[in-house]
């Protein structure tokens, strides 16, 4: 579901930043070679993450849910010179495909594919984080949050993409939509939570921007 039309969500691209080329590159072979390229972040929340990332300045970087990579690019726009981005994904066929990307791109050596369950790996990632972005399985946002919370320096920023799902947040959730249930039970924990302040943007499927206190 889109919460703007197409007309305005056009103009809004238009007159945001270009997309940089090795970008528009990636986000062509992913609608060639993938079964779900509407994953991808795309122009206008790219560069709303690159913004994002350059405001922070972060020196560590994780991201739940990789995908072909066109966030973690996007992302990698604000690392500092000598800054990291942890990036996992539970899909090892996408493994190579994000690689080329990652090394065509200035920041390769600065970006670290993992492969398997988050809930898993984040507690072995011995960091702090400045900037996380959450874009996987949503039945675990919540258990991510609970994860990455104590991770995350103070100031640091946590992003969760498609909080609306599809507008069905607004509708009665039926009892056995556990996805539903799960991305609404979560809007409320970065509501009420108070280690974080929120602001929900209708930016395509809804993204969370929220600040740790």
């Amino acid at each position: 579901m889109h919460f703007i039309s197409h007309h305005l969500e056009d103009y809004a691209t238009q007159h945001s930043e270009n997309e940089p080329e090795l970008l528009a590159q990636l986000d062509k072979e992913t609608h060639q070679k993938t079964l779900q390229p509407r994953m991808l972040s795309g122009h206008f929340q790219g560069r709303f993450l690159s913004m994002i990332a350059k405001l922070v300045n972060p020196k560590n970087i994780l991201e739940i849910g990789t995908f072909t990579g066109y966030a973690t690019l996007s992302l990698a726009e604000g690392l500092r010179k000598d800054g990291t981005i942890d990036t996992i994904d539970v899909n090892e066929e996408l493994h190579d495909f994000q690689r080329k990307y990652f090394n065509l791109s200035p920041y390769g050596s600065q970006i670290t594919q993992h492969v398997g369950s988050a809930i898993d790996i984040i507690p072995s990632l011995d960091k702090k984080f400045d900037l996380v972005f959450i874009d996987a399985d949503k039945k675990n946002y919540t258990n991510y949050f609970y994860l990455i919370i104590e991770k995350m320096n103070k100031g640091g920023i946590i992003l969760s993409d498609n909080v609306l799902w599809s507008g069905k947040v607004l509708e009665e959730i039926k009892a056995n939509d556990k996805q539903t249930i799960e991305i609404d039970k979560y809007n409320k924990l970065l509501k009420d939570d108070p280690r974080v302040e929120t602001i929900l943007l209708p930016i395509r499927d809804g993204l969370t921007v929220s600040r740790v206190i």
